[in-house]
């Protein structure tokens, strides 16, 4: 019974994270109103989808959004929220449809989008993978120097895949693979943005696949 009562008041261990998912989302001046739309309800169904929903529970897993346009114009606009059932990533999801636009008008700078988003994975360290998920439909039209913001990534150990959304041809899609994702990364091409909703779905399936085995 002393051995109970000494127990009943240890911490209990913390639950490991598997996976800290930080989905960065393009609003700069190329996205309307309807494309912004198309972007938020893409992420929010595909928190509900079964099986991302069996991953990120099982995975222990944490998620934040960030919004990102041009230069010094980047929000946390979902900050980092720990999963530890279905119901929070039902709150999550519902989070993510209702969140609102950060920035309209502005330039396309996905290097400080990088920069301000390895700069806020403090409250995550525990996580035994850190990845940056960024979406844009564009190349920069300012900001920094890309190059050096995916060499910070790696240096940290922080994975950067992406989504290309591609209005016509490949060049978005080949800057992404070329430019942004890191060594251990990978691009999803969206082919324009009412094709988003799919590619989400599949970047998440494909990033928490370690986690479902």
């Amino acid at each position: 019974m002393l051995r109970a009562l000494i127990l009943s008041f240890l911490p209990l261990p913390a639950l490991a994270c598997e996976t800290a998912l930080m989905l960065t989302v393009d609003v700069s001046n190329s996205v309307d109103g309807a494309e912004y739309h198309l972007q938020v309800d893409g992420l929010a169904d595909a928190l509900n989808d079964p099986d991302i929903v069996d991953a990120l529970v099982r995975g222990q897993s944490a998620i934040s959004v960030v919004q990102w346009s041009g230069l010094a114009e980047q929000a946390v606009t979902i900050p980092w929220t720990r999963v530890r059932s279905a119901a929070d990533v039902a709150r999550l999801s519902e989070r993510a449809r209702r969140q609102e636009r950060a920035f309209v008008l502005s330039g396309t700078a996905p290097a400080d989008a990088l920069l301000f988003s390895l700069n806020n994975f403090a409250p995550v360290l525990d996580c035994a993978r850190r990845v940056i998920d960024v979406s844009g439909d564009g190349t920069p039209n300012t900001g920094g120097n890309v190059a050096t913001a995916r060499a910070r990534a790696e240096r940290d150990g922080i994975t950067v895949n992406a989504i290309a959304i591609e209005l016509m041809g490949v060049a978005v899609t080949n800057f992404y693979r070329n430019r942004v994702i890191t060594r251990d990364g990978f691009v999803v091409t969206a082919r324009m943005h009412r094709d988003y909703p799919r590619a989400i779905r599949a970047k998440i399936l494909r990033e928490l696949a370690q986690v479902m085995g």
